[in-house]
This record gives structure tokens, sequence and C-alpha cells, in this order.
């Protein structure tokens, strides 16, 4: 609802500012010139185009102050404000309850929403297999893909708001696991296996989230071609 009436007031706002523009030129249009305007000030504002009353030059007179006036729709502005944030929805279904019918809406709102994380988030992509069990590899991983974003997205929306699976993922991706090697003087190498450090908003998002970076790997020394584990 705030945001609908954030947008409605910032098209009415830049409506009327060009307007004054228009009616205020010191080089004045025609009348055709003065249409052809804001014919184009219609196309960007829509439908606030209709709050707003225009009184228009008589054919073949010049355009000024006061052959040029406009003046805001107050009551079908109030008409608009008092129906902000409300839907109607239209149905053949008659005789089924109206809650039941609201649910349903709901649905093909959440199925739309899953079909959008699946082709932008999880850039899930056709693919053609020749067999069976292919097909239904895909479709596998796929949900899976699409459960677990789902799944991180229920505790990411109460500690961050606004927060995506994929902008977390984005986020982390510049976190990096490195190994470090230095030889040592008996032709063998100490491992160093180390993350790098997190930067100021990983640090910011990582408070939010409420995690815990685990604490640096110990170092591992090489023997005879190999690395031996550290003894835990």
């Amino acid at each position: 609802m705030k945001k609908d009436r954030a947008l409605r007031l910032r098209k009415r706002r830049e409506l009327i500012g060009r307007l004054k523009q228009l009616q205020q030129r010191k080089q004045k249009l025609t009348r055709d010139e003065l249409l052809l305007a804001v014919g184009q000030a219609k196309a960007q504002a829509g439908r606030v185009f209709g709050l707003v009353q225009i009184q228009w030059p008589a054919a073949g007179e010049g355009v000024a102050a006061r052959s040029f006036t406009f003046k805001l729709r107050r009551a079908k502005s109030r008409q608009w404000r008092r129906r902000e944030g409300r839907y109607l929805l239209r149905t053949n279904l008659t005789n089924t309850d109206p809650k039941v019918l609201w649910e349903y809406y709901l649905q093909r709102v959440e199925i739309e929403a899953a079909f959008k994380l699946l082709k932008d988030d999880l850039q899930v992509r056709p693919l053609f297999h020749q067999k069976e069990s292919r097909i239904e590899a895909h479709i596998f991983v796929a949900f899976l893909a699409y459960g677990l974003s789902v799944t991180l997205r229920g505790p990411w929306r109460k500690l961050a708001g606004g927060l995506t699976a994929r902008a977390v993922l984005d986020k982390f991706a510049a976190m990096q696991m490195l190994d470090v090697h230095f030889p040592t003087t008996d032709g063998r190498e100490l491992v160093f296996r180390r993350y790098t450090q997190p930067e100021k908003d990983q640090k910011l998002l990582l408070a939010q989230l409420g995690w815990e970076l685990p604490e640096q790997p110990p170092p591992r020394i090489s023997a005879r071609g190999g690395l031996v584990e550290p003894a835990s």
C-alpha cells in the first residue's frame, strides 16, 4: 500500500511539474506542439494522468497561462487513496466460498514466484535428454535446488528482511578457501589451508544471520610425497 501510494505521488509530482514547464515556457508553443508534449507526459504518467483536469486552448488560439490551465481532481484523488492496497477479484465460481477463492489466488502467486525463482535465481534451463532416467535426475536436482533455496529463505527473511538466496550466495562467493605452501629445509612442504577474511559487508551479513566462521584449520606437512593430516 505504501509503495503504491509513493509511486502514485511521485508520478503526480512529475506530471504537474511538466505541465507547469509547458505553461511557463518563454518560447510559446503552438497548440499542436502543446498536444504532442502533453501526450508524451501522459505516456509517462500512465493512469495518474486521469487525476489532472486540463483546459486546452481553442483551435487557432495561442498557448498562454490563461488558455492552458490545469488542476487536480481532488475527489478522484481521494477515491484512489481510499482504494489503495485493495484488490477486487472476479470469478465465475459463484458458489465457492470467497475465502477459498482468495487462497486459490495466493497459491497462484506462489506458483508464479516458484517459476521465477527457478528461472532467475537458480537459472534452471531446459536440457534435452535421451533417456527417461536422465530426465528424472534433472527434475530431481532442480527440485532439490528449489527446496534448499526455499528452506534457506525462511530464516533469512526473519533475520535480514529482503535477502534472497541468490543475494546471500553472491555475497559470500567472494570468500575463498586457499592452500598456502611453504617449503621446509628438509625438502618437505608445510601447507596452511586458510579461508579469506570477510569484508565489512560480509561481517555485517554474518552478524545478521547469526553465523560464526569456524576456526582456521591447523597446518599440514608433507611426507614422502603426500600430506600427513594433523592428529585430532
